[in-house]
C-alpha cells in the first residue's frame, strides 16, 4: 500500500464514527457541572415524559368521564386542577394530554429532521442546479411566518389534529436543510474528505460515515429547542381551532376551551398553558445546556 492510501486511511479513520473531539469528552460532567438550569430543565422533562408514558398512574381519574355536579368546581385534594364545564377533572385530561401534545411534538421534529437533514446532506455535498433549486424552495418556506403558513396549509387541508402535524412537517424541514447543508459544505472541504475522495469511497459513505457524525451537533441541538416550539405551534393551531378538537384533551384545545371561562375558573385555562409553558422552557434549557456541553465553541461565553 502506499504512502498516500496509508495516509488517507489514517486521515478517514480519524473521523470514523461518533466524534470524539476534545471538546466533546466529558460532555456530561460539564452539562451536570454548568450551575446553569440545563439540569433543571432536563429534570422536567423528565416528569413530564413520565406523566406522558404513564398518565394511569398520576391520575385516577377518566379524562373522558362527565360529572354535572361537579361543574366547575375549583382544585381541591380530590381534583387538584379542578373540572371543566362539564365536571371532568382537569389534572386528568392534562396528563393525558401532555402525552398527545409530547408525543405530537416529537413526531413532527424526527419526520422534518430526517427529511430536512437528509435533503441538507444531499445539497450541500452535491452541486448543480439541483442544489440550488432546493435551497430556492427552503428560502421560499422560510420567508413566511411559521405560523402563518401553518394555518394556511391547515385551513387548506382540513381543521384537524393530523393535518396540523403535517402541516407544521411541511414548513419545518427547511430549516434542518440550510442547517445541514452549512454543516456539509463546512466539512467538505477538510482533509479527511479529501482523503476519502482519494480512496476512492462511494458518496454515501463519505457522507453517512464520516462527514455525519461530524456534523450532527448543531443538529440535534436544534431539534431539542424545536420540540418544545413544536408542541407550542401545534397547540397555538388547536388554540385557533384548527387542530385538535373536542373531547381530545390536547393541551392547545384545553386552552381554548377555558378561555371562556377565564374569570370565573381561572384553572381551567391557567393549568394546561402552565405544562405547554413549562414544556418549552425545559426544551429551551436542555437545547442551551447541551450546546454548552457538546460543543463550548457554540455556547455562551
Amino acid at each position: 500500500m502506499t504512502e498516500v492510501a496509508v495516509a488517507g486511511e489514517a486521515a478517514v479513520g480519524l473521523s470514523h464514527g461518533t466524534p470524539v473531539g476534545p471538546s466533546r469528552r466529558g460532555a456530561g460532567r460539564r452539562f451536570l457541572g454548568s450551575g446553569g438550569l440545563a439540569p433543571w430543565g432536563a429534570l422536567v422533562l423528565l416528569a413530564l415524559a413520565a406523566v406522558a408514558l404513564f398518565p394511569g398512574a398520576v391520575t385516577r381519574h377518566d379524562p373522558y368521564r362527565i360529572d354535572a355536579d361537579l361543574r366547575l368546581a375549583p382544585p381541591s385534594l380530590a381534583h387538584p386542577f379542578g373540572t371543566d364545564e362539564l365536571g371532568r377533572d382537569v389534572w386528568s385530561r392534562v396528563a393525558h394530554g401532555t402525552r398527545l401534545s409530547l408525543g405530537v411534538a416529537l413526531l413532527v421534529v424526527i419526520a422534518s429532521g430526517t427529511t430536512g437533514t437528509a435533503i441538507g446532506l444531499a445539497a450541500g455535498y452535491g452541486s448543480g442546479p439541483w442544489s440550488e433549486l432546493v435551497m430556492r424552495v427552503a428560502d421560499i418556506f422560510i420567508a413566511f411566518p411559521a405560523l402563518i403558513m401553518a394555518m394556511g396549509i391547515t385551513a387548506f387541508l382540513g381543521p384537524g389534529l393530523g393535518n396540523a402535524m403535517l402541516a407544521v412537517m411541511l414548513i419545518w424541514w427547511p430549516q434542518y436543510t440550510r442547517l445541514a447543508r452549512a454543516q456539509v459544505l463546512g466539512e467538505k472541504v477538510k482533509p479527511y474528505v479529501e482523503a476519502a475522495h482519494a480512496l476512492g469511497l462511494p458518496a454515501m459513505t463519505i457522507l453517512w460515515r464520516h462527514i455525519l457524525p461530524n456534523s450532527w451537533v448543531p443538529l440535534l441541538i436544534k431539534a431539542t429547542m424545536d420540540v418544545g416550539l413544536a408542541l407550542l405551534l401545534t397547540a397555538s393551531l388547536s388554540f385557533l381551532g384548527l387542530g385538535a378538537k373536542p373531547p381530545t384533551p390536547e393541551l392547545g384545545a384545553l386552552v381554548t376551551q377555558g378561555r371562556e371561562h377565564l374569570l370565573s375558573a381561572w384553572w381551567y385555562s391557567t393549568f394546561p398553558g402552565l405544562t405547554i409553558f413549562l414544556a418549552v422552557f425545559a426544551c429551551n434549557l436542555l437545547g442551551d445546556g447541551l450546546r454548552d456541553a457538546l460543543d463550548p465553541a457554540l455556547g455562551r461565553e
